[in-house]
């Protein structure tokens, strides 16, 4: 570990594909015990073979298996970090047109899961902070949960709503050794994030990164989080927001190669 620390052990949701599974995978790499979780137990196996990191298969929107989560984690070594990586966008909609049902989901994978797993695993993460002096509750939100853009609707709705759970429980946990930390990115380019947002369309995702100059990578924000929770225990980084250069903000990305002005 780069602060002198001895082996610590975190949790990294959503770690079947993009952000998670980088960031499990840098965790791994940077010495990290680390707990993958996401619902693909066959994905996770992959990870498995590729890192060496211990998986479990759950559904986070279900409370019996976050509970069996929390059970299994309590058989190990202590917990130092939770990462909540898993959540997810369905659609592009106004707020008069968009579907109910993809503003349930949405609501329930970035917001109710993330409460939940957090619940769950607090007490947990106050072990692991006597154990080593301090732990860390690190978020993966979005500048959506900051900036609104026209047909962010449900999606801005829900990483909002994820954005205030994290500034309350900073809040909450005041006097304790636990870091809470947001980190918030921009234009990311993933395998799944706008497949998925956009029911499988593979033109339409794609279209979201045509001539985008180097978009972010799941890998650049597992850097940014992996920074984050190696820096001393004392240093909290509450919100970090990563874009690529090429956005200037949330709803104005530049198209086409960058190029100095004079």
């Amino acid at each position: 570990m780069t602060d002198g620390r001895s082996t610590r052990r975190a949790v990294v949701t959503g770690a079947s594909t993009g952000i998670g599974w980088a960031t499990a995978a840098l965790l791994a790499a940077r010495g990290w015990d680390v707990v993958a979780v996401a619902r693909r137990r066959d994905r996770l196996e992959g990870l498995r073979a590729e890192t060496g990191c211990d998986t479990f298969a759950a559904d986070l929107t279900d409370a019996d298996q976050v509970a069996a989560l929390a059970e299994h984690l309590r058989g190990g070594a202590p917990l130092h970090a939770l990462v909540n990586v898993a959540g997810g966008a369905r659609g592009l909609d106004s707020v008069e047109h968009g579907d109910v049902e993809d503003w349930r989901w949405m609501f329930e994978a970035n917001v109710i899961a993330t409460k939940r797993v957090t619940s769950a695993l607090l007490p947990l993460l106050r072990d692991g902070a006597e154990d080593a002096g301090s732990a860390d509750v690190l978020t993966v939100t979005s500048i959506a949960g900051h900036l609104p853009y026209a047909g962010g609707s449900g999606y801005n709705a829900a990483k909002h709503a994820e954005h205030a759970l994290v500034a309350v429980l900073r809040l909450e946990l005041a006097g304790e050794p636990i870091r809470v930390i947001e980190v918030a990115p921009g234009l990311v380019r993933t395998e799944e994030f706008s497949l998925n947002r956009f029911g499988g369309d593979r033109e339409r995702a794609d279209a979201v990164y045509a001539d985008v100059p180097q978009p972010l990578t799941a890998e650049d924000v597992a850097e940014t989080v992996v920074h984050a929770l190696e820096l001393p225990g004392h240093v909290n980084l509450d919100l970090i927001t990563v874009k690529p250069v090429a956005q200037a903000a949330g709803s104005q990305t530049v198209k086409g190669p960058l190029r100095v002005r004079r």
